[in-house]
């Protein structure tokens, strides 16, 4: 064999190698991001949960909100009347969420949605004071996070064709239901994507979309370097045509600022002008792209996911003030 023949084999064999070895590093990537499971077994994983406790501002009054917050729910828990439901995803996946239903007759229903990694109880606070409204609570556990089952985190894409198995479950309860969508964070994406679509329900009356993300492609590229110190092109690509391939979705498909171009329905946008997670930036790039009745709220020195508990009152007097125009 000739050497220039051996050199050919030989680059091929490295080329392959180093296809194989990124091939890895990409699979490894997206498991790490979007697969719970498999997120805690990492050590990074620590390290990644406190530096973004870090982030967050850690003021007094924030402390103190929110911990009166969480007594007066905790509390409110002890009596409250609520039960357990499931529904199955197209795909096989059972999703769980609690139920509260209002004490008293009425047609105002509201969809609680919690964020990245996180849970439904998460966003008990917030369906205490919608209980204490007069609203009949769903509040679920999005795909592959608390109770519910699932492949990938969806990243509000999933999910949103998911949470229309919620609206069917409240309108086969309600057929005169007047239906708010609440979440924080990938739960406000989610819900704005919803309104992005086509058959979205008539009985959707308002969004509150509280620290949402433009879309998850430009996330997902910013957190690859912020956590793995990792070059976002052609990473984050790659990553895109691997999640198309494991779970069945592509990030780029997964985008709020796109839904809410097509959206019809009142939606009021809420942010920390501190968010070091999701910049505050995108809640206006959200706000200016809307088309439907809008509303904005920035909450000076709130962190992200912290507007409730850096200004209770002229965050829930605002929400309260919202709805009062659009859900009668």
């Amino acid at each position: 064999m000739g050497k220039r023949k051996k050199c050919i084999i030989l680059l091929c064999a490295i080329v392959a190698l180093l296809f194989i070895l990124y091939f890895i590093l990409v699979n490894f990537l997206v498991s790490a991001a979007l697969v719970p499971s498999f997120m805690k077994k990492l050590e990074a994983f620590e390290r990644i949960t406190d530096e973004s406790y870090a982030a967050q501002v850690q003021s007094s009054d924030i402390k103190v909100n929110r911990q009166i917050n969480l007594n007066e729910t905790r509390d409110w828990l002890i009596y409250a009347v609520s039960s357990k439901l499931s529904v199955t995803t197209e795909d096989g996946y059972k999703l769980v969420a609690e139920e509260f239903p209002a004490e008293e007759d009425g047609h105002k229903w509201v969809l609680l949605l919690h964020g990245y990694t996180g849970w439904k109880e998460e966003m008990y606070p917030f369906a205490y004071w919608y209980h204490e409204e007069g609203y009949h609570v769903i509040v679920p556990d999005l795909r592959c996070q608390g109770e519910s089952e699932g492949d990938y985190i969806g990243m509000g894409w999933t999910d949103h064709y998911d949470c229309y198995l919620w609206i069917d479950y409240i309108l086969q309860q309600d057929e005169q239901a007047k239906i708010v969508l609440h979440g924080q964070s990938m739960g406000a994406a989610t819900a704005l994507m919803m309104t992005g679509e086509e058959d979205f329900s008539a009985h959707i009356y308002a969004v509150i979309s509280d620290c949402a993300y433009t879309d998850a492609y430009s996330m997902f590229g910013e957190k690859i370097v912020e956590w793995f110190s990792l070059p976002p092109f052609p990473i984050i690509d790659s990553a895109c045509l691997m999640l198309r391939l494991r779970g069945g979705y592509d990030l780029k498909d997964a985008s709020a600022i796109e839904a809410v171009q097509k959206s019809n329905t009142p939606t009021l946008f809420i942010h920390g002008d501190e968010d070091a997670m999701i910049p505050v930036q995108m809640a206006k790039d959200l706000y200016e792209a809307a088309t439907c009745p809008k509303e904005i709220l920035i909450v000076e020195g709130a962190g992200h996911a912290q507007a409730q508990d850096k200004a209770p009152d002229t965050y829930y007097e605002t929400i309260k003030a919202f709805l009062e125009k659009y859900v009668p």
